[in-house]
């Protein structure tokens, strides 16, 4: 078995927490890892667990979890979590898992999940959007779609999400949220398999040759892929299409290092708005 045989690696580095008396990691763990890749596994899907299970009407619950040593993982040690679905069935499915450091297989395990109803826990037979999922993404298939149309298009998607992210989480009054610049900007729209929309932004015309970008948000679960990056990059192909040389954009002071690897530079001094520290930054196309 080798890392190669695994499209979702997870990098993990043991804590003290997690060592045992013989100052190797207890056991037990090794579980909490297998599991803590799992959901990884599901993010790499583009799929919201909580949100996609209630769409579908059932969850998943564990009906065997076994686990193999091989040796042993140590304080501070840099570990790959690997994890693939090997087996869809009717109504469970089998995960695959491997723990490497550096090339050499520490542990394996397998994970049987029962796909069932939530309230009676009775099994039933795993809808086939969900077995798409997992067969799509294995087949090495993109888990999402980025869109671009207008607000009349987007509206229904959009809205929600950044009420979600601005309003409810970073407690933006829901009068800034909205306003007239929806109406005549491109909006971006990243979709999973399923339609869910799980991050969006806005481009407008903010002088002849110069777009701004703005209004980007990204569903809490998504964050750390790369699907911020997809719908910026779809914002900064569009101006570039439609003839503009710049984009600018107000970015949160929290963001800035995301903005800086497409390569935005800061302009000006840090300022507030809506409570929150932003910074304009700039870049050519």
């Amino acid at each position: 078995m080798k890392r190669q045989d695994f499209r979702l690696s997870h990098r993990m580095r043991v804590r003290w927490v997690e060592v045992d008396m013989q100052k190797i990691v207890f056991n037990g763990h090794y579980l909490m890892y297998f599991d803590t890749a799992v959901t990884e596994y599901w993010r790499q899907l583009a799929m919201p667990f909580a949100e996609t299970m209630h769409q579908l009407g059932g969850d998943l619950f564990v009906k065997k979890a076994s686990v193999e040593y091989h040796a042993s993982a140590e304080m501070d040690d840099f570990l790959e979590v690997c994890m693939r679905c090997d087996r869809v069935g009717n109504s469970s499915m089998t995960f695959v898992g491997a723990i490497f450091r550096g090339d050499e297989l520490l542990i394996t395990s397998e994970l049987v999940y029962v796909y069932a109803d939530p309230v009676v826990k009775k099994s039933q037979p795993i809808p086939s959007a969900l077995r798409d999922l997992l067969e799509g993404f294995e087949r090495g298939e993109d888990m999402v779609q980025v869109h671009l149309g207008s607000w009349h298009d987007f509206q229904k998607l959009a809205s929600p999400l950044r009420h979600e992210v601005f309003v409810q989480e970073q407690k933006v009054p829901v009068e800034m949220e909205v306003d007239h610049e929806d109406d005549t900007a491109l909006h971006a729209v990243a979709l999973n398999r399923m339609g869910m929309p799980l991050a969006t932004g806005r481009l407008i015309q903010h002088a002849p040759g110069v777009a701004r970008i703005g209004r980007m948000a990204v569903k809490k679960q998504m964050r750390g892929s790369d699907l911020g990056r997809r719908v910026l990059h779809a914002l900064m192909d569009a101006a570039q299409h439609r003839g503009d040389t710049q984009v600018i954009l107000h970015a949160q002071c929290s963001a800035e290092s995301f903005y800086k690897r497409s390569g935005f530079a800061p302009h000006g001094g840090v300022f507030e708005d809506a409570g929150i520290a932003h910074i304009e930054m700039a870049r050519k196309l």
